[in-house]
């Protein structure tokens, strides 16, 4: 495949995993969270003072419906949307050699280098778009059930709305680079098999464990390493001034899973045989 033909083989990669009816069921789920927990919390706004659990940002939900949003991303971070991106990488070159077009691809001929790079892009696209979802139903369900207005920052300074919306922004984005090393990993191991169910299962199965593992105590010594261990930072970004340490840590984190991981495809997808 020619240089010029990448741009092409992008676009049709991208309408591949958006046509898939397990990636929009995905996105659905995605969206129906953050109005659930809107409607959870205007209906139990009374007594919602009374519960200490889960991320911070539920306490702010009935003064702003912007946190909504924050509240949406914090819990689906955990679990929802790393299946969603574990569905879209296990996909990624395990779902072509599944039915059979992996072969076709590479005698069009295309760059197995550039296959993989493209197949890459759309885990990112992907994962920019599942982030989006959660942020932007979350940001509708909040505003129509507890109204929008200046937010108050974790700082206690206030943020305008445009403002707040640009730091929401800049949360998906952080966010988007955070599962994009999972989507590393995940392209990584979709190059070891032909069944995308199982490559999806093994690539959920590894960001619980980190997360696991970054709820144990005993194993300070290890959080620094783990896949997730940055992943709550986002919230950094609601301080005024930002607190840039966890976010800087974070991307060089999830820079060495990516750098780590494509190179480990790269190098499997270029020496291996492939007969399907």
């Amino acid at each position: 495949m020619s240089a010029v033909d990448a741009p092409a083989f992008f676009v049709s990669e991208l309408r591949l995993v958006s046509r898939r009816r397990r990636n929009q069921a995905g996105l659905a789920v995605l969206a129906a969270v953050p109005i659930i927990i809107a409607v959870a919390m205007k209906v139990a706004a009374p007594s919602s003072s009374s519960s200490s659990q889960g991320p911070e940002f539920f306490g702010s939900i009935t003064s702003n419906g912007y946190f909504v949003a924050l509240a949406a991303l914090a819990v689906e971070i955990q679990l929802l949307l790393p299946i969603a991106v574990a569905t879209i990488a296990g996909d990624s070159v395990a779902g072509e050699a599944n039915q059979g077009t992996l072969r076709y691809l590479l005698t069009v001929p295309v760059d197995r280098t550039r296959l993989l790079a493209v197949k890459f892009a759309a885990i990112v696209v992907g994962a920019f778009v599942a982030t989006m979802t959660v942020a932007t139903a979350g940001l509708l369900a909040g505003w129509a059930l507890f109204g929008a207005g200046p937010v108050t920052l974790l700082s206690g300074s206030q943020a305008s709305v445009g403002g707040s919306l640009l730091r929401l922004l800049a949360m998906c984005a952080y966010l988007t680079v955070c599962l994009a090393a999972l989507g590393a990993i995940g392209l990584f191991v979709s190059t070891l098999t032909e069944q995308p169910m199982g490559a999806t299962i093994a690539i959920t199965i590894i960001a619980v464990t980190s997360w696991v593992l970054g709820a144990v105590p005993q194993l300070d010594w290890l959080h620094p390493y783990l896949l997730t261990n940055s992943w709550t930072a986002f919230g950094e970004l609601m301080r005024s001034p930002i607190a840039w340490e966890p976010l800087r840590d974070g991307l060089l984190s999830a820079a060495a899973y990516m750098l780590i991981f494509l190179s480990a495809a790269w190098a499997r997808f270029t020496t291996a045989d492939v007969s399907s």
